[in-house]
């Protein structure tokens, strides 16, 4: 896929990988107007095309307490306005078919949960509305076998299809990042590593996922050392009291350092 075709991604002339970053779900409208602001003024400053991610609603929770959403329509909304108010894309990912056309209505990336990511009728539905979509690697899939979920997308008639990994199960209760995965997923299309996500602890006996945050620029400069085309992470100004993903999520506060020391690796990295 071209980068060009997502509507106001800017910053494309500076060879710089792009980030998808954002809450891991949609909380209210001040909290997502004050992470995208602090993020667009970050990647302004650094050259660095941004696009604002958040979670509609979150449907693979491990209990059936754990927080799901403010409603759909009412988190969709605050996604369109931080798209308008900030002139920035904006991605959310969906789960059920219906659920396609609906949010391809208010955003411009529809993500594919790594869970679901072989069900071909979702990643159809996802495709025929023209918008890009971001498959996200399931954790028990290898890298060779995305190429099949980008061909589904192509052959529904979108060559907008980008894959995120976000790691892989390592026994029951943790992911690891093969890095030999993405030159052989860019060999099928734009490549985003998922920092945060592929740090997780799933399968907590408590039914919350824990995650090892202070592995965040460890993974990431790997990422960015080994070619990725963009990352991913999800962050947040109170992760501790974050409603979903809080475990594994980047403090918003220590971001501007990471994606300054981040930038400067990439730079060295297109100098060799």
């Amino acid at each position: 896929m071209q980068l060009e075709n997502i509507p106001n991604l800017k910053h494309l002339d500076a060879n710089n990988f792009f980030l998808l970053a954002g809450p891991c779900a949609i909380e209210g409208e001040e909290m997502a107007l004050r992470i995208a602001e602090k993020v667009v003024d970050i990647t302004s400053k650094l050259n660095i095309p941004y696009v604002f991610k958040g979670s509609f609603k979150k449907a693979n929770r491990s209990r059936i307490d754990s927080f799901t959403g403010i409603g759909n329509e009412k988190a969709l909304k605050i996604l369109r306005k931080v798209g308008e108010t900030f002139e920035v894309p904006t991605v959310t990912d969906i789960h059920e078919n219906e659920d396609a056309a609906l949010a391809a209505e208010y955003v411009d990336i529809l993500q594919i949960p790594a869970f679901l990511v072989r069900q071909t009728d979702l990643v159809v539905a996802a495709a025929k509305t023209g918008k890009t979509v971001n498959l996200k690697k399931g954790q028990f899939m290898s890298p060779e076998a995305m190429q099949h979920a980008v061909k589904k997308v192509n052959d529904s008639g979108n060559k907008n299809a980008m894959i995120t990994d976000r790691g892989t199960m390592f026994g029951y209760q943790d992911m690891i990042v093969d890095f030999r995965g993405i030159p052989t997923m860019k060999q099928y299309g734009t490549t985003v590593l998922d920092v945060t996500h592929s740090l997780q602890q799933p399968n907590q006996s408590s039914g919350v996922t824990g995650g090892r945050p202070d592995m965040i620029e460890t993974i990431a400069r790997a990422g960015v050392v080994t070619g990725v085309d963009g990352l991913f992470m999800e962050t947040h100004f109170d992760p501790a009291n974050a409603k979903s993903d809080g475990a594994n999520m980047l403090h918003l506060d220590h971001l501007e350092k990471l994606l300054s020391n981040l930038v400067a690796i990439r730079q060295t990295v297109n100098q060799l």
